[in-house]
């Protein structure tokens, strides 16, 4: 049995912006609270490799990607830089330390990645500005299909 689409397509809208809102305020936090010296100095703490690099990396993955999922926008390709993002912060960071958060565990990855995969797979929706640009695209290649026919 299937969600009707409307209710599909509202719960992936609610997902999207509930998963994009987590993961844009903590590229905004990386980027401008703080910083990318302060981010990069803590992963170079935490054994993350090139840590400058991978805290640039982090820090607009995580901004732009999750803003992507907010608009539903190049959902497929944002949503596979975060899991590849999550994936990095689960093997240097979170993974000796337990699932729980208060140890500074990996559930908050494991959730932020494994919803992350789950809207990479099912797409962005019909309240999307992948639909709405799929839409148009559609539009203009039927029209060109009829002015040459």
């Amino acid at each position: 049995m299937r969600f009707p689409t409307p209710a599909r397509d509202t719960a992936l809208l609610l997902a999207r912006v509930g998963i994009g809102l987590v993961f844009f305020a903590h590229g905004w936090q990386k980027l401008f609270t703080n910083g990318v010296d302060g981010t990069a100095a803590f992963f170079g703490q935490a054994g993350v490799p090139m840590p400058t690099l991978s805290a640039w990396f982090a820090a607009v993955v995580e901004l732009v990607g999750g803003a992507a999922l907010i608009l539903g926008i190049a959902l497929p390709a944002a949503a596979l830089l975060l899991v590849i993002d999550m994936i990095g912060a689960f093997l240097f960071v979170h993974a000796g330390n337990g699932l729980f958060m208060e140890k500074n565990g990996f559930e908050l990855v494991l959730a932020l990645g494994a919803a992350s995969l789950v809207l990479g797979a099912l797409g962005a929706g019909r309240f999307s500005l992948d639909h709405a640009v799929l839409n148009r695209v559609r539009a203009r290649s039927g029209e060109a299909a009829l002015s040459r026919g």
